[in-house]
């Protein structure tokens, strides 16, 4: 039984919704989803608003999405929250994203912690502000004991620098004589980057129309299902999530073979 009340509502009816999940569920759901959250900026120039307004309206979604895909089974959530390339973004434009997950967790911290949900990320976290830090771990170490959905956070986040700080630790573990050349597997290399221990996205959306990966996951993307849509990401809704997986498990996934 699902309870009515946890699932999120706007403007869908939630028998409606409970039946899709339902339905869904009938079906693999993909372990692992991974969104590239995009056109919070052109959905507020839309409404001639400022771009922050399009971040905000964009974190609410998040939440929404969370709580759906958590419905839905789904095992592991990433979100490209803040990419390397952002920080040449407007200052006043970064200096609102940086504060957003402090807004963020600090209210739905509780939430995420009854529901059994696990707070990840991945990235640099050298160059972020203390505070967006602090935020951030304190949610990690809040639902570190969880082990249901594992809610992961990619900020600061650039996949190139990923490989490369990888490559960089293969060969110093190399040099250690912890590792030798014929050892490195692809699964050996996996355990090197920020995902170590999750599995690769099953599914990626992306959502504003745009078409391209935006030095997101490159690695573990290799034989995902990619879905794009032209809807900005603060109307993305539960309906649009659905469709994307109902598009997943309608395709056959053979991985090379035949």
């Amino acid at each position: 039984m699902f309870d009515k009340m946890k699932l999120w509502k706007n403007n869908i009816d939630s028998s409606d919704l409970q039946e899709r999940i339902i339905k869904l569920k009938e079906q693999q759901v993909p372990s692992h989803v991974a969104i590239i959250m995009d056109g919070n900026g052109r959905w507020a120039k839309k409404r001639s608003l400022p771009r922050v307004a399009g971040h905000h309206e964009g974190m609410k979604v998040v939440r929404k999405i969370t709580r759906f895909a958590n419905n839905l089974g789904v095992k592991t959530l990433t979100l490209y929250a803040f990419s390397t390339e952002n920080w040449k973004r407007p200052k006043m434009e970064v200096d609102f994203l940086m504060k957003l997950p402090e807004e963020f967790l600090g209210t739905f911290l509780p939430e995420l912690v009854q529901e059994n949900v696990q707070v990840r990320m991945m990235g640099n976290k050298d160059f972020l502000p203390k505070f967006t830090l602090n935020s951030i771990e304190k949610a990690i170490e809040a639902t570190k004991h969880n082990d249901g959905l594992v809610l992961n956070f990619a900020m600061n986040y650039g996949s190139r620098a990923e490989i490369l700080e990888a490559v960089k630790h293969v060969l110093t573990d190399s040099r250690s004589g912890i590792i030798d050349e014929e050892q490195l597997t692809e699964e050996v290399f996996s355990s090197y980057l920020m995902t170590d221990g999750m599995s690769d996205p099953d599914l990626l959306i992306r959502t504003s129309g745009e078409i391209r990966l935006s030095n997101f996951m490159l690695w573990q993307l290799a034989y995902s299902e990619f879905w794009f849509t032209d809807v900005l990401w603060p109307d993305f809704n539960e309906n649009h999530f659905a469709e994307a997986v109902e598009v997943f498990q309608k395709r056959q996934r053979r991985f090379g073979g035949v």
